[in-house]
């Protein structure tokens, strides 16, 4: 009678183990329900919203704060002074001769110029904690509530609040009536939103120019709006047969019926943000993601002129040169990318975890790209940017780190995906497309033919930084760089440079399971920089605190050299010396005349591990630690001198060594 308890034991071993594997950090969590009233002749809209606000934090909360993202719309509003500010920043001159400001050329001084009509606000009249009346103060993009009674821990209140608000003319990521998309209505940081309270405290980032944080929870939103507008957006219409576009089926093209208006209704679970897009010429394509998601396609009938005249050179070739045959693709390029979504998304599973959710909208709108829960706002049909926005929800969607605190988390780490996604895409269809039409593979140099590093944009970028003497510290504020070309090379160039020359300290196999293992004990509970590196600490064995002090909280870089070579009895020595400020683990390759070659491995002595040896480096010799404080380091082979051909630090190029010419040495006999 007493065998069942011995497997039970084992059982609740197990189950002990697992938890005690997950991180112990509590979320607050919210339920927002909302009936929207949108006006299309005013571009104005009513807005009443019930939140049920659960305090799982231990503090006593005697305030919460909102966000009123749209009252940066305004003349002389911090983001309009700041973007002034930025075009007073000269960066240098482009080819043309002409002086490059560091503003973002997609608001520059335009907030000033706003008409009483076109600007953007968002008006709270009034909110209710549990059907009291609160005290407020506006402090222009956030709203603070003075509570009469404070939110206890582990408590739930409620909140109803009403507002009225205006949609601002296009400017930056949301508004209505841009014309490089001709879409009607991008309706993104569109309502009250509840302000993050972590770990942390409060995170009330006034909008400036960036980035976005939030309250994971459940949205149930009702928007009812003029019956010939298709709208997109996160989460799932959950009444398709009434509203038709192609919800409740593909075939089904308009609406459902010839209602003057509609309301749409969205379901959106565990999540931070909605948002939504609206348009009377919306195009809507449905694929369905074997056992997976359905992905929406939903676009703007035709390109405008605008997107045209600022592709490149090289883009508008592909076209001939003639704006009509780019408008004759313009329906094909969009099932293209609904297509890609359904051949990536196996491989993005596999590679950075699941995508629990049950649809995905690519949406024509916004000003280039923004990533949003279970959606995103392009402005074209670009794979490269499609995947890219995807991507991002995982680290911006489902890991959800603080993005004002950590950009190069969320920029950086989809940006290193993003490259993965297009590598894969390349293989799986770009080349064998290629190899079927020998005609187009001759006269193709497109990226399908080749396989180039896959992160050397983003080193580039990152030593273009270096070099341009206007790099700051990864650990600075998103809205507190002093350029804003600072703050991109930073995030996305830097923040990508990150992982892969992860992969280099710890060995990529490592580092790509390291990235499996981050999001399995991560997402939903918005890990920092610490989190990430303990992660990547345990499942290799290796010390990693280094590396994120000198590559995230300095501007320190990497120069390594190939000092000398000297014969010593029947063999060789090599002097390595470090002129950089930042220690690494060193891999050299030492070639010989005869074809043959040889792996030489340094640890670093602040990593107290070493890296296993990578594919190619079998039978490499292994090296005492490489004291930080000491400028050389000796190295040897039993081979002659005059066999050498050649000797080169990382030939795999993934340490950022900010001069590579001193990295590799040949010799000519």
């Amino acid at each position: 009678m007493k065998q069942p308890f011995v497997p039970l034991l084992i059982i609740l071993l197990f189950l002990s183990c697992t938890l005690f594997a997950q991180p112990d950090r509590w979320q607050q969590r919210v339920k927002y329900t909302m009936n929207i009233d949108m006006n299309v002749q005013t571009n104005q809209y009513k807005g009443k919203q019930n939140i049920e606000y659960w305090n799982n934090s231990p503090d006593t909360l005697h305030r919460v704060f909102f966000h009123l993202y749209w009252n940066a719309f305004q003349p002389n509003s911090m983001m309009d002074v700041r973007s002034r500010r930025q075009g007073t920043i000269i960066m240098g001159k482009d080819r043309n001769g002409n002086e490059v400001a560091d503003w973002d050329p997609r608001v520059e001084d335009r907030i000033l110029n706003l008409t009483p009509e076109e600007i953007g606000y968002e008006k709270v009249s009034v909110i209710k904690m549990n059907g009291r009346i609160q005290k407020t103060k506006l402090h222009e993009t956030i709203l603070e509530v003075m509570l009469d009674k404070p939110i206890l821990p582990k408590s739930k209140v409620i909140f109803d609040m009403d507002w009225d608000a205006q949609v601002p003319l296009q400017v930056r990521r949301s508004g209505r009536d841009n014309p490089s998309t001709m879409v009607r209505y991008t309706m993104t940081q569109w309502y009250p939103k509840l302000v993050e309270y972590d770990y942390e405290g409060w995170h009330p980032t006034p909008y400036i120019a960036r980035e976005f944080y939030g309250v994971w929870g459940d949205y149930d939103v009702k928007i009812n709006i003029d019956g010939s507008y298709l709208l997109g957006g996160s989460g799932t219409v959950v009444n398709a047969k009434e509203v038709g576009y192609g919800y409740a089926s593909p075939t089904s093209k308009g609406p459902a019926s010839k209602a003057k208006t509609l309301t749409w209704h969205f379901v959106a679970p565990n999540v931070h943000d909605f948002a939504w897009a609206a348009d009377p010429e919306y195009k809507h394509i449905v694929r369905q993601v074997p056992g997976g998601p359905t992905i929406n396609v939903i676009y703007n009938g035709q390109p405008s002129r605008d997107v045209w005249e600022d592709m490149s050179d090289a883009a508008r070739s592909g076209y001939k040169n003639d704006f009509n045959n780019y408008v004759q693709k313009w329906d094909e390029q969009w099932e293209t990318v609904a297509n890609a979504a359904v051949t990536v998304l196996p491989y993005i599973e596999k590679t950075f975890g699941a995508y629990p959710y049950k649809q995905y909208s690519f949406i024509h709108g916004g000003d280039g790209g923004m990533e949003y829960p279970n959606c995103t706002m392009i402005s074209g049909p670009s794979l490269g940017t499609a995947f890219h926005e995807w991507m991002h929800s995982w680290y911006q969607g489902m890991l959800g780190t603080n993005e004002s605190l950590y950009p190069w988390m969320d920029e950086g780490f989809t940006e290193f995906a993003t490259n993965k996604v297009e590598e894969y895409y390349r293989q799986q269809v770009l080349r064998k497309a290629l190899l079927n039409n020998p005609e187009a593979l001759k006269r193709s140099d497109s990226i399908a033919n080749v396989k180039p590093l896959l992160q050397a944009p983003n080193y580039n970028g990152y030593f273009r930084l270096v070099k341009s003497g206007k790099e700051e510290p990864m650990s600075t504020h998103s809205d507190h760089y002093n350029t804003n070309y600072a703050y991109s090379n930073a995030a996305y160039s830097k923040g990508a440079v990150f992982l892969e020359q992860l992969g280099y300290i710890i060995g990529a196999k490592a580092r790509d399971q390291v990235m499996l293992e981050y999001y399995r004990q991560w997402r939903f509970k918005h890990p920092n920089a610490n989190d990430f590196i303990r992660v990547a600490e345990k499942l290799s064995n290796i010390q990693l605190d280094w590396y994120k002090e000198y590559w995230i909280s300095s501007t320190k870089t990497i120069d390594y050299a190939i000092d000398s070579l000297w014969q010593s009895g029947n063999g060789t020595n090599i002097r390595l010396r470090d002129i950089g400020m930042m220690p690494m683990p060193i891999d050299v390759k030492v070639t010989f005349k005869d074809g043959t070659s040889e792996w030489h491995y340094i640890p670093m002595s602040l990593m107290f591990g070493e890296k296993p040896a990578e594919e190619g480096q079998e039978g490499r010799k292994v090296y005492e630690e490489w004291k930080w404080t000491h400028p050389t380091y000796e190295i040897s082979t039993s081979r002659k001198l005059t066999d050498i051909t050649s000797v080169e630090i990382d030939p795999s190029y993934r340490m950022a060594d900010v001069e590579r010419k001193n990295n590799r040495l040949e010799l000519k006999w």
